[in-house]
């Protein structure tokens, strides 16, 4: 009796230390996530958030191993409150965290800024939803993005107005972020190509909630379609306010504003007259789409809104050029990041010289039934 309980304990005393190795084994992999997980644009955030997660916890399901090594991913997620400032003070606080690859920021002037902060240390970013062509055109190496580009999101929008909705003037409201401004100049260079005539350009700024005299102001110019570029609860509150003081027009926002929430905190001002596009195909395009959306619904108990899946892409595909280079170190994996070629949830992944990916796409969508129907894709 005594020998069979030695023999247990030993028995036990084996396993533990053979458990306690297998842990020490594991190579712990950071990969940071940064968007707006505060403030008003914080449900898109979330989102975003919540595809890096799902991304990491499938990888970590597969038991990736790289360079011999067995890998277990940790997400390190930051906040930066679609602040330049905060987007800079965390992104240097995930670089000293050691994060192996960061998937965001989700915003263009939080993007912008922050960059420059991951090329210096040689970390690779990936956003999966900044527009503003200028994050790509600053030349780091480091710095890659997801979806179509404002130059291509506001060609297609101002041509959308003039050619398919017969819009010859158009007034154009941004909210003064690097997202909505650099926006707005492309609507405007669109809608002038296309042989119409920008009546009007106004502003306020992202905390901007009474637009009535900016919208007085344009009811004066007679447009016939309005443009805003500014997030969806900016944009609700601004087509309700359009329609109190009569304006009959085709209102069309971008990407940022192309959730539910818009429909939903619109209410009575939606109409088959609203429009908004996203930097991304629609969800009948995307190769793994319904299953992606049906595990996010059950994983997280809520729908996707905007860019999870492409989130969920970004961290996979900074994995992948991790395996190709059979390093996690990212100052090698990065040439491999580069020439990724890859198929996603969302398509095709490949990047240009600049970071951009190749034939992204830009959809239209139009109000209809009580939600978000697409019209046009345009690549």
């Amino acid at each position: 009796m005594m020998r069979k309980h030695i023999f247990r304990s030993a028995l036990l005393a084996m396993t533990a230390l053979l458990a306690a190795q297998t842990v020490s084994a594991q190579t712990i992999v950071k990969i940071g996530q940064v968007s707006p997980l505060t403030g008003e644009l914080a449900g898109i955030g979330k989102d975003d958030e919540n595809g890096v997660r799902l991304a990491i916890e499938d990888l970590n399901a597969k038991h990736v191993q790289i360079g011999a090594k067995a890998i277990t991913f940790v997400l390190d997620s930051q906040d930066d409150a679609a602040d330049p400032k905060t987007a800079v003070t965390v992104a240097q606080k995930l670089v000293d965290d050691g994060v192996a690859g960061v998937v965001g920021h989700a915003n263009s002037g939080t993007s912008i800024p922050a960059s420059k902060i991951y090329s210096d240390a040689g970390i690779p970013q990936i956003t999966e939803s900044a527009t503003n062509p200028r994050l790509t055109a600053q030349g780091y190496k480091t710095t890659f993005r997801l979806v179509a580009n404002d130059v291509r999101q506001g060609t297609v929008i101002g041509t959308y107005l003039v050619k398919n909705l017969a819009v010859t003037r158009v007034a154009i409201v941004d909210d003064r972020t690097a997202y909505g401004e650099g926006l707005a100049d492309e609507v405007a260079k669109a809608v002038t190509a296309a042989g119409g005539t920008v009546v009007g350009r106004e502003y306020g700024n992202d905390k901007t909630t009474n637009w009535t005299a900016v919208l007085t102001a344009l009811k004066s110019k007679t447009p016939t379609g309005i443009m805003f570029a500014g997030g969806d609860t900016q944009a609700a509150g601004f087509a309700q306010q359009a329609r109190r003081l009569g304006l009959k027009v085709k209102l069309i926002a971008g990407d940022e504003a192309c959730t539910p929430d818009y429909i939903k905190l619109a209410g009575e001002a939606m109409t088959s007259d609203a429009f908004c596009t996203l930097a991304g195909a629609p969800r009948s395009q995307m190769p793994g789409a319904d299953a992606f959306y049906k595990r996010f619904q059950a994983r997280f108990g809520a729908p996707v809104i905007l860019y999870s899946p492409y989130a969920y892409d970004a961290t996979m595909a900074l994995v992948q050029a991790m395996q190709d280079a059979g390093s996690t170190d990212p100052k090698v994996y990065l040439p491999k990041l580069a020439a990724l070629k890859m198929e996603g949830v969302t398509g095709a992944i490949q990047f240009d010289g600049h970071g951009d990916r190749q034939n992204a796409a830009i959809s239209v969508y139009q109000f209809r039934d009580g939600g978000w129907s697409n019209v046009s894709v345009v690549h």
